[in-house]
């Protein structure tokens, strides 16, 4: 399956979609602060106004990127049970420090290292991807090359 820059999980796709949802509602919000501020009188020196107008924006700029991100959106489900593709969590071991690891495989707006979720277009990612139990890989990144091997994949 080729990749490209909108492919996605289930799971990340619905999580734009809440995102979506809660600043939608935050926006009648968003607009009577706005107009609150609006009342106040002169708008060259109204902090408030300025505030107000700058959120309302970047509100309505996130909702313009994400709905962009779901309109190009490719929902990718795992197709192969043993292979390391998108959605798939694996567990790594680092051949340098005998060290291991878990990830999940997602897509390029899901990443997020804290909760161990690491882009297909990462280093690491782009050398797990296709591959099986087993395969030792070596991961091309920034700061020099270093290998991983796959010890583990879960749907």
């Amino acid at each position: 399956m080729q990749l490209t820059a909108n492919s996605m999980t289930p799971a990340g796709y619905h999580q734009i979609e809440q995102e979506i949802t809660r600043l939608e509602l935050d926006r009648p919000n968003r607009i009577k602060q706005l107009q609150e501020a609006r009342a106040l009188g002169d708008l060259s020196e109204n902090a408030e106004y300025s505030a107000a107008k700058r959120d309302l924006r970047h509100l309505e700029s996130r909702l313009r990127y994400l709905n962009k991100l779901l309109q190009y959106a490719e929902v990718v489900t795992p197709q192969t049970p043993d292979q390391v593709e998108i959605g798939k969590h694996v567990d790594v071991q680092f051949e340098d420090e005998n060290d291991t690891d878990a990830y999940q495989i997602v897509g390029k707006f899901e990443a997020d290292l804290d909760a161990n979720k690491i882009s297909f277009d990462s280093p690491l990612g782009r050398a797990m991807i296709n591959h099986k139990v087993g395969d030792t890989v070596t991961v091309n990144a920034p700061n020099g090359d270093y290998q991983v091997t796959i010890r583990k994949i879960k749907g």
